[in-house]
């Protein structure tokens, strides 16, 4: 890995071409296009509340049973299990935590991840690298096929929505609908996200190239269960990323039940692999690890503050909402090049070309 690449030259520099390495040899680029962004930020996050903490139960609108098509409870005796490698292994602490519908009655009960979990994540992740060197066109593929099969079981997803935040069936109905537009719109740019050329004044080709940053760790913020999930997951993924993801610790259900829907889609063991438990603990751990070469963050201030201190001993790259809530279902807040831009790092290539 390296930040600049000179061919049959050296010590080439130019203030339209990118310069910088990578972890310790240097964070972000300076110079061109990808420099001027780390001074700029979407103009819609002036307009963004702040992010409220949940409690352990969400406030929600009792629904009768009778409106649900699903039968939430059951006689079997379920704990959802972490999804590592493409496997649903138990988690290695052996403690487990319960997730409440609206009415307050538990409808499951999920694993707490602990360091060894994430260890476990982060090791099958790294095993997955393969899907970095997929074509641009191959991983659309598994992404439309993600999207058709997340299509088939959509009703199942709206009611299981609506089952823990108490939302109407329409606004349940619409997370589900984004989420699929979400993973057609990054399954469409997963081979149109392409790099740039400089115009530098030396005799030189001077190609900025997009690559995968490699193994990112996300938490998902608590409101838009599915489509947060989905909206964070989808970029990384396209871009060529394995990913580690901790989805919302209230409502944990929408993600844990997108495993079978992964499995059936052709995505390798290992791309995207699924902690459940505390999302600042969890998160933390991931910031500390060595082998995550950047974390995504998207929950309270606090956890924002912490995820970034935790980054600074090896540099990793970080994305961090800093308390503010996005819109998700908005399409200039929830997808788009912010997204892509986050999921790459640029490698500029100079090559000489003569007279």
């Amino acid at each position: 890995k390296a930040g600049v690449v000179w061919v049959n030259s050296t010590n080439l520099f130019d203030a339209s071409s990118g310069f910088g390495g990578y972890r310790e040899s240097g964070f972000g680029r300076e110079g061109g296009r990808e420099g001027i962004y780390a001074y700029l930020r979407p103009t819609f996050l002036k307009k963004l509340g702040t992010y409220q903490e949940e409690s352990s139960e969400p406030a929600t609108i009792p629904i009768p049973q009778s409106e649900l098509t699903i039968n939430e409870t059951t006689r079997i005796d379920r704990t959802v299990k972490q999804y590592i490698g493409g496997k649903q292994t138990r988690s290695d602490s052996g403690y487990t935590r319960p997730v409440v519908d609206a009415n307050r009655k538990q409808i499951g009960d999920v694993g707490v991840g602990s360091r060894k979990d994430i260890r476990d994540a982060v090791e099958a992740a790294a095993h997955a690298s393969n899907w970095t060197k997929f074509s641009g066109h191959n991983r659309a593929q598994v992404l439309y096929f993600i999207a058709e099969n997340l299509e088939v079981r959509a009703l199942e997803f709206r009611d299981r929505i609506r089952s823990m935040t108490g939302r109407s069936v329409k606004d349940a109905a619409k997370e589900v609908d984004a989420s699929i537009d979400r993973l057609f719109y990054y399954a469409a740019r997963a081979d149109k996200y392409d790099g740039n050329i400089h115009l530098t004044p030396t005799r030189n080709i001077t190609l900025a190239m997009n690559e995968a940053i490699g193994n990112i760790g996300i938490a998902c913020p608590d409101e838009m269960p599915l489509l947060a999930f989905i909206s964070l997951m989808a970029p990384a993924i396209s871009m060529g990323n394995r990913v580690v993801m901790i989805p919302s610790p209230i409502a944990p259900l929408a993600a844990t039940d997108l495993y079978q829907v992964l499995d059936t889609s052709d995505l390798p063991g290992g791309v995207v692999n699924i902690i459940t438990g505390e999302r600042d603990v969890l998160a933390k751990t991931l910031a500390e690890h060595d082998a995550v070469e950047a974390i995504w963050y998207f929950g309270p201030g606090s956890g924002s503050k912490t995820i970034e201190t935790a980054s600074a001993g090896n540099m990793k790259q970080t994305w961090v909402n800093n308390g503010l809530a996005y819109d998700w279902l908005d399409k200039q807040q929830g997808e788009g090049e912010e997204f892509l831009r986050h999921a790459t790092q640029v490698k500029n290539i100079w090559v000489p070309y003569g007279e």
